[in-house]
């Protein structure tokens, strides 16, 4: 018995397909989609919200003005 054959799978998508419908199917294609692409944009936006004196490495070179150290 051991594996699936392709004809299994077939019969099991018809089935699916059968049960749920295509516009159902779909919807739930969608909304699992849009669940990723969230979680990926979320994960992004904790790469950005680091401590404010850690610079992060970017490799970009940060131009700014030289002031003289007050002495208090």
């Amino acid at each position: 018995m051991g594996t699936f054959s392709i004809w299994h799978w077939l019969i099991v998508l018809v089935i699916v397909l059968l049960v749920f419908g295509t516009k159902k199917l779909r919807n739930i294609g969608s909304d699992l989609g849009g669940a990723v692409r969230g979680f990926k944009e979320g994960m992004k936006g904790e790469d950005e919200k680091k401590p404010a004196g850690e610079i992060a490495s970017t490799g970009a070179t940060l131009e700014g003005e030289v002031k003289e150290k007050q002495k208090s």
